[in-house]
């Protein structure tokens, strides 16, 4: 761009023969729009709505996962420290039971408890312990080597591992490049070898192919990041979208009660949806989805006719801890039942685990999905907001950010929503121009070919023989 404005006229007369250097192009773009860009990326998108090119009313929604700028050979493993402190505290009561064999009065006050979160104060405590105790005893040459080790490297490594939890705040994954991207599971590539890569989860709700929003997040899980998208989507439009379509990764109790509170009306497919439309789903008498329900007697009942009563409740938190109520039923004897083989492999009587609110909102999705106006969703959604995503990662090239950390990178996807919106109305402006180019021309033709031919007749000789 620095070069731009120097050697490229359009550049030139668009910077009002400003040149800026890329320092200060970047100190803009960091800082300055920082606090505007959603701002102005609403104007936006409210003025293209006043022309009628999009709909606030409905909104489709899906995400993608965009590369970070991150290296990524810098992985750091939620899993892999905590696998790593769990040897260390074997390790360490391993010692600590070889030294109170040797040195048992010395470490009475010593025991696991006293490490039992492995923290590296109390380890080095510990260590210092057992070396003193076991100091004047006659000790394995094994042992003495690793106590020697234990105290030169665990404490530095604890508190290591303490420093990469904080920065993983409860994730599975980082890179040290960027820390705030997560690693994640992208689209095999041309070789069908799948990809792990540092990135991040570009949330979009489009209509008429314009970016109504746009959220980045560090989770790969589309379901628990739709409550925090819609929730940037108001701020950003200070309204939602009346209708909402959204594939099955989406289509969880917590986002249709969340939907139906904001009063959203939710086009929004379940794991199974398709699945439940074919003859082998349908014909399958011993899937729970199938088991006729008494909603009276509160009970079930098997393909045998046995009643399967209502044994217990149950609840389940979320990712995002959001509590589900669960209703376990169990049939009363399976004992002898012909057609137990086919029906569970439990030891005992066969026990379902049933969530009634979702069952319900999922009828409420099938009926919505399968109506007309379902129908027409369904039918928009791949050609809407995938096209975008396509758009940009494909025909314009963008599959790896360039800046680094959550809040740049949001201003980078917000300046790359704004110039689809912007492109786009140039492509729907030409485009309208072209038609009315093509209006006029077939005009034109309409009125010479009324005038051209009976002028033809008079001006043609009449020639006798």
């Amino acid at each position: 761009m620095e070069r731009a404005l120097q050697e490229n006229i359009h550049f030139m007369w668009l910077s009002a023969m400003q040149r800026p250097d890329h320092n200060t192009l970047n100190r803009f773009r960091s800082g300055v729009l920082k606090g505007v860009l959603g701002e102005v990326f609403s104007q936006v998108v409210l003025l293209l709505a006043e022309e009628g090119l999009l709909d606030l009313k409905s909104g489709y929604t899906d995400g993608t996962k965009i590369e970070s700028v991150a290296n990524k050979y810098t992985f750091v493993w939620g899993k892999g420290i905590k696998t790593s402190k769990e040897r260390i505290k074997k390790q360490l009561s391993e010692l600590l039971d070889y030294a109170q064999q040797m040195a048992e009065e010395e470490l009475q006050d010593v025991s696991l408890e006293t490490f039992q979160k492995v923290r590296a104060e109390k380890v080095a405590q510990t260590i210092e312990k057992i070396d003193s105790a076991l100091a004047d005893k006659p000790v394995a040459k094994k042992v003495k080597q690793k106590l020697n080790y234990a105290k030169k490297h665990w404490p530095d490594k604890l508190k290591e591992y303490q420093q990469k939890e904080e920065v993983l705040n409860g994730g599975n994954s980082y890179s040290k490049t960027d820390p705030d991207a997560t690693f994640m599971r992208m689209k095999d590539d041309h070789m069908g070898n799948g990809q792990l890569k540092a990135a991040y989860n570009w949330q979009q709700t489009t209509s008429g192919q314009f970016i109504l929003g746009y959220s980045l997040h560090q989770t790969t899980n589309d379901t628990t990041v739709l409550k925090d998208h819609l929730e940037v989507l108001e701020e950003q439009l200070g309204t939602l979208p009346k209708e909402l379509c959204a594939d099955a990764g989406y289509g969880s109790e917590e986002n249709y009660k969340m939907l139906e509170e904001k009063q959203v009306e939710a086009y929004v497919k379940y794991s199974y949806f398709h699945k439940e439309e074919s003859k082998k789903w349908r014909e399958d008498p011993f899937r729970v989805q199938n088991l006729y329900y008494n909603p009276e007697q509160d009970c079930y009942y098997c393909p045998m006719g046995q009643a399967m009563i209502k044994l217990k409740e149950g609840q389940r938190k979320t990712a995002n801890g959001f509590v589900q109520h669960l209703t376990y039923y169990q049939a009363r004897n399976c004992r002898g039942c012909p057609l137990r083989g086919m029906c569970h492999k439990s030891a005992g009587n066969r026990t379902i685990e049933v969530n009634h609110s979702l069952n319900a909102y999922r009828k409420q999705a099938k009926q919505r999905l399968t109506s007309e106006r379902g129908l027409f969703h369904r039918s928009q959604r791949p050609q809407e907001v995938e096209a975008v995503f396509g758009h940009i990662k494909s025909n314009r090239k963008f599959n790896r950010l360039m800046l680094k950390g959550l809040q740049k990178t949001e201003i980078e996807i917000g300046l790359l929503s704004l110039a689809h919106n912007l492109l786009k109305k140039c492509s729907k402006a030409w485009e309208n121009i072209q038609r009315q180019k093509a209006s006029a021309y077939f005009q034109l033709e309409k009125i010479t070919s009324k005038i051209v031919p009976p002028l033809a007749n008079n001006l043609t000789p009449k020639v006798s023989i």
